[in-house]
Order: structure tokens, then sequence, then C-alpha cells
């Protein structure tokens, strides 16, 4: 701790240096005469709230030298003179630059040890408007954002409980990023809390430049050739209300929009917030609808493959299936162009201005479909179940478990066609290995409940059950 020199003098000059007034446009500074005693205030540009700090600016110079006579320590003038709520006192510079740095405004008056810390900040940002993944049909729209002090608000306007507790860290040695602990302390497990503690304070890197996907590089086990994802990300408050009032732990990152939610499983994946605005009948077909339809799409191109690939392997009611159409790539090379193209289309479109998005819809449309089919490059077969997978993929909510179940469809194809039949058996196998294998970020295992077993807990997340005091 470097303590404040008792040198007003000293202060102002030491201050001036480190946060480079004179040398960043965005660093405000003003001197101002208080009672007779000279103080000075610093600011970022476009944190503070211009209308709050004229306010209590205006006030400061109506002070007399009577009004500050009293007066023995920066607390006292707090007490008497700042109105603003949010305001403490700190004697350690480094603590000091790193607040102000957040946006908290800084003043320091001559004789008064101590420097006022004003929280009166306003953080640019846009409105809570619905995510663009996640939508439903009913329900809420709104959104988080990329600064936490509005998400905690989302949050507290649904969980309206005393014990929904909002712990606050601060990660990276240089971008000093807040980071949110957000559950119900008469809830959640205890020792899982202080696991994902000690996991988020153990952090050793400068910054947090992609914001909570850098946390759950530096927290998650490394295990870089498993592909399957050991956090579960959402930007609606609701999904993330609903999460911490069954005891979980939501942990939020400055600078984004997406909350993480812990512990994460496998089976958590097979939800989606649609499936609780309808009813539980319903919510239950959604559920298990996508849960076949992303099994199938894992597992089509594979075993499509293998039941082509040598003529009389299939009974006589399906050899409508035996026969694709020749065409200039063996069929193994048609299925992983059309994978590699699917995502070349992919990330174009991501790059690609809303005005222009209807003509790259068309031309990305007559390249893989009727032109390559015409030009004898792929079949027709393979471009309908290949649209399968594609249409399949956007069924599962998180891109990451979709990414994920493609690299693993992409494996089993290449190995059935290396081995055949026994290929396809042990790529099935090596799949469900790797699975159980998984290490979770924290929690009881990746494929709880099934493993370690829980049939109440499993039928849960299999199925939509109907809201009660205890399921959310």
């Amino acid at each position: 701790m470097e303590r404040l020199s008792e040198h007003y003098t000293d202060n102002v000059a030491w201050f001036n240096e480190t946060l480079g007034v004179g040398r960043s446009v965005d660093i405000v500074s003003r001197d101002y005469l208080i009672g007779g005693r000279r103080a000075r205030l610093w600011v970022i540009d476009g944190y503070g709230k211009d209308a709050t700090l004229e306010r209590m600016g205006a006030f400061w110079l109506s002070l007399t030298a009577a009004d500050m006579a009293e007066l023995a320590e920066m607390q006292g003038f707090i007490d008497r003179f700042i109105t603003f709520s949010e305001t403490n006192v700190s004697f350690d510079r480094n603590d000091i630059v790193t607040n102000v740095l957040l946006g908290k405004t800084l003043l320091l008056v001559e004789g008064l040890p101590g420097a006022a810390l004003m929280d009166a900040k306003e953080y640019p940002g846009r409105s809570v408007g619905e995510p663009p993944d996640g939508k439903v049909l009913r329900g809420s729209h709104d959104g988080f954002i990329e600064a936490v002090v509005p998400n905690m608000a989302l949050l507290r306007r649904r969980i309206r409980d005393p014990h929904l507790t909002m712990e606050g860290h601060k990660v990276g040695i240089r971008s000093r990023t807040d980071a949110v602990l957000c559950y119900l302390d008469d809830k959640v497990d205890r020792e899982l809390l202080a696991e994902v503690r000690q996991k988020l304070d153990s952090i050793d890197v400068n910054s947090l430049t992609m914001a909570q996907e850098s946390v759950a590089e530096a927290i998650r086990p490394k295990q870089w050739y498993n592909p399957f994802p050991k956090v579960r990300y959402t930007e609606r408050p609701d999904s993330a209300a609903a999460s911490i009032m069954e005891g979980n732990i939501v942990l939020m990152v400055d600078n984004s929009p997406s909350v993480m939610i812990l512990p994460t499983t496998f089976f958590d994946f097979t939800q989606e917030a649609n499936e609780f605005y309808f009813p539980p009948l319903i919510g239950s077909y959604l559920r298990l609808l996508r849960i076949i339809v992303f099994l199938i799409s894992l597992l089509i191109t594979p075993m499509w493959y293998l039941m082509v690939s040598e003529p009389g392997r299939l009974p006589s009611w399906l050899e409508f299936l035996s026969s694709p159409e020749p065409a200039s790539l063996g069929l193994l090379w048609q299925l992983l162009v059309v994978e590699f193209l699917v995502d070349v289309l992919k990330l174009a479109s991501l790059n690609t201005p809303d005005s222009l998005s209807n003509s790259f819809s068309m031309l990305g449309a007559l390249i893989l479909g009727d032109f390559a089919v015409q030009a004898g490059w792929l079949g027709p077969e393979v471009l309908v179940y290949m649209a399968f997978v594609s249409v399949a993929s956007f069924a599962q909510p998180s891109y990451e478990m979709g990414y994920a179940f493609k690299l693993l469809r992409v494996a089993l194809l290449l190995v059935t066609a290396a081995f055949d039949a026994w290929g396809f058996v042990l790529g099935v196998v090596g799949i469900l290995v790797l699975l159980a294998t998984t290490k979770p970020m924290v929690g009881k295992g990746y494929l709880y409940p099934l493993i370690p077993f829980n049939g109440k807990a499993l039928r849960r997340l299999l199925l939509r059950e109907p809201i009660s005091r205890d399921n959310t």
C-alpha cells in the first residue's frame, strides 16, 4: 500500500502524472477554491455525470472559510458537503487510481487527509433489448448489456430477496476488470462457491480482453483435445434468475452481455427458455424433439455413408438410400467439402452488411445448391443430408455445443470411412468415453445427474416439469 502524501501539492502532482493529465485527452481535471482551501477534481470524460458534478461543484464554491474551519479529515467533508450517496475515503494511491479508471470521481482538498471517491459515473451502453440468441415467442424481451451494474439491476428486479448476493471481484493485473458472483447465500452450495471464488481469485493474467471467454479459459480444466463446452452462457435475465433460484452461481464479467452459469453439466444444454413459456406437455415435447434431432445430426452422415459405401448392405425397403447419384468427387469428399463450405458461409454471414444479406443468401444457395449439382461436383443426396444437419445445428441454443458435435461428426465420419462398421462402432464408443472423461469447470461431474445418478434431477432435465415452489 502506497499511502497519500501529507502535502497537497505532492499528491496533485503525483495524480496528474499517473492519470495522464495533459497526456490523455479523456482525463478531465479542474481546480476549485472551497472555503479558502485549494481542491482538485479528476474524472474520466464519458464516465462522469455532468449534471451531478456541476450541481455539487456549485455547492462547494458557495462554502465559506467558516464552513471548513471545523473539518480535520476528508470523511467530515463527505458527511457534510457531498450529497452523492456512493462516496468513500481512501488513502491508498494505487487503489485510488484504479477506482478513477473504473469511472469514479476523485476529489482532493488541501488540509484534509484522504481522498474522496464519488461513484457518480454513467457507463456508455446500449439499451436492454432482446439478445440475438435465445429469442422467445412469449415472455420478457430484455437482455443483459455490457455493463455489470445494469445487469445486476435486471436480476434484482426478478429476485427481490435479501439473500441474493452480488459478490464483487477485480480480475486482471492491468485491466482490473469487474467480475461479479451472483447467488442466493441460503441456497448455494458453499463448497462449490468456495471453489469458484478460489479459481476466480487465482487468475493470473494481465487483462480479460475477451471478457467471459478469457475468464473461462483461465479457470477451466486443461483439456485442449476435448471440444465439449465446460460452461453455459446466457444473455437472458430470466434464465439467469431461474438458475440462481435453483442454487446455481452466475458469473458476470464487465464488457460482456453474456453471463456464465455454474456448475454446468452436459444435460443442462438440453434446456431452452422457450420451453418454460409453454405448458409442460408442449415444453417436454420441444425438449425431447431437440434432443432427438441433435443426436440424429451427430450420427446421420456417418451412418448414411456406412450404409451406402457397400451395395447390398441395406434391406430392400431402404434401397432408395443406397444409390446416390454419381458426382466428380467421391462420397466422403463430398460430405467433407459441404461441411467445410457450410462453416465458410456462416463465417461470411457474420461479416455481411445487413443491406447485402439477402443477396448473400441467394448467392450461397445457388453456389451450394443448383450450380454445384449441375456442374457434377456434388450429388443432391449429399446436399439434402447436409441441409438437415445445418438446420438441426440451429435447434441447439449453445453454439459451443453445436461446434463440438460438428467436430465429433466429422471425426466419426473419417473413422467410419477408414475402418467401415468397426470404425463406426469404435467412433461412437470413443465419443461416449470422451464425454465421460470430460472434466467440469466446477461441480459434481460433467454427466451429473446420470453419473453420479440422481433420478429426480435427471427427470427434471429431460422433461419440462410444471413450475412449482422448488422448480423454477
